[in-house]
């Protein structure tokens, strides 16, 4: 099959199914369609495959990316009206070493306002749907992602993830995604990047339909952090120490688990105890109740030379005037403001967390002690199954009556821990479920073979309406 063939095959496909989920916000047709007939020209002159193979390992390959990082040529908004006219005129760090392996992106996809919400709608692209249920979210903030991936619109693509915002989507739309370790891949060129603490908790990751795709965009993306991954490490999974904890311990501001996500979860544990022979350790970390609050008084704490985290109502204003988030609810409730509702919440949410210095210092500490635990408990073997979301895609505008459910993946994002979201099939009613496989620091090559495993086990990414 030639080049051409696969990206002329993707973009029939996307035009086919856009305009239903609305993931693909802007598309670069044209010059990948150009980029393909290169390829083609590489191929017919080359006369050595694994030469290809090593310099260019996703040679051909189309892919999609974020709008929150730049790709040369294509808007980089991250939904913020008053930054509807910026064009990228660079490539982010991960992007350009993407496209020197060879890889061919579509376009860009869809993400919430600013990049911290869970619902993938903004003022300049609108709403992206659920490929599985229109009538549902397709998570966020990599939500464009995370249901282009899942309509079959491209192989692989770019994500970040700050709280959740790789994994969530990959869960919604029954796709795999990678929580790096922090602070080994580049987060450079992604709009609004990292300030201060915060720097520790963004990471950039590759999500994607076949679990085998994750390690591979993860080399890449990793450039020569790569080693620090041991991704060349062979990983025998019954040697893995299993750890399982059902739920985070009975929260007041999280939704119990769904059953169904529970007995999804079961499942896995009666096949891995059955197939491998291993024996999975039921745990209960009681600190992971106060998931929420440990990440929220995290993300605003000051960094180590005692700089403030940015406030969000800043970077609503994006360089301009700031934005006085009570003034942006009574403009929203007449129709008149330019930001959406949860991007005004969190503004006005942040103003309260301000409040209370003592609880959050208090907080601060439970977050250092629960890492330790954590890192202690999993060691240099360790794997916890643990849920991705209480529930399974929500209809839309849903979350914002329950706002904190995304604590779930939060916590891991103050950790600093490397998660990877493996998919586990369909729900009664059709929707994605899905469990997070997390290890210790530097240990991600242990949940990527265990989602390699469990893709084969469990069927991985099911088509959209293939019932």
């Amino acid at each position: 099959v030639t080049c051409v063939e696969v990206v002329e095959a993707y973009v029939e496909r996307i035009k086919e199914v856009n305009p239903l989920i609305n993931a693909v916000v802007k598309d670069r047709f044209e010059e990948a369609l150009q980029e393909a007939r290169q390829v083609d020209q590489l191929l017919s002159e080359a006369p050595d495959d694994d030469y290809l193979e090593e310099k260019f390992p996703l040679l051909g390959v189309p892919i999609t990316v974020k709008e929150a990082f730049s790709l040369h040529g294509m808007p980089n908004t991250s939904g913020l009206v008053n930054r509807r006219n910026v064009i990228a005129t660079s490539d982010a760090t991960v992007v350009s070493w993407l496209k020197q392996a060879g890889a061919i992106p579509l376009g860009v996809t869809n993400c919430s306002e600013l990049c911290m919400w869970f619902e993938s709608s903004n003022k300049v692209y609108g709403r992206t749907n659920n490929p599985y249920d229109l009538q549902r979210i397709v998570g966020g903030s990599s939500g464009g992602e995370g249901g282009g991936l899942a309509a079959a619109c491209s192989v692989i693509g770019v994500g970040s993830d700050i709280g959740g915002s790789i994994r969530m989507p990959a869960f919604f739309n029954g796709v795999f995604g990678h929580k790096p370790t922090t602070g080994v891949v580049p987060n450079d060129g992604q709009f609004p990047n990292a300030r201060g603490v915060r720097t520790s908790f963004l990471c950039t990751g590759p999500m994607c339909r076949y679990a085998e795709d994750l390690e591979l965009m993860l080399r890449v993306m990793a450039g020569p952090g790569a080693n620090k991954l041991k991704l060349n490490e062979k990983v025998s999974l019954e040697k893995i120490k299993f750890l399982c904890m059902d739920h985070d311990g009975g929260s007041v501001f999280v939704s119990p688990v769904d059953k169904e996500i529970l007995q999804a979860q079961k499942k896995v544990v009666e096949h891995l105890e059955s197939e491998l022979g291993v024996q999975v350790q039921r745990v209960a970390i009681h600190k992971m109740k106060y998931s929420f609050q440990i990440w929220s008084a995290m993300m605003s704490s000051k960094d180590s030379d005692g700089q403030e985290a940015q406030l969000f109502s800043d970077l609503l204003g994006d360089h301009g005037k700031p934005v006085w988030p009570l003034w942006e609810l009574l403009k929203w409730l007449l129709g008149m403001s330019s930001h959406t509702l949860p991007a005004i919440a969190l503004g006005l949410t942040e103003k309260l967390m301000k409040l209370n210095p003592g609880g959050n210092a208090k907080l601060v500490s439970m977050g250092k002690s629960l890492q330790e635990e954590m890192e202690a408990l999993l060691g240099q073997d360790g794997v916890l199954l643990y849920p991705s979301h209480p529930t399974t895609a929500p209809r839309h505008h849903s979350p914002i009556c329950m706002p904190f459910n995304f604590a779930y993946t939060a916590i891991f994002n103050v950790l600093g821990l490397p998660v990877t979201q493996c998919p586990l099939g369909l729900s009664s009613e059709g929707l994605p479920l899905g469990i997070q496989l997390v290890a210790a620091s530097y240990n991600d090559h242990l949940t990527l073979a265990v989602a390699q495993y469990l893709e084969k086990a469990f069927g991985g990414w099911v088509l959209p309406g293939k019932v």
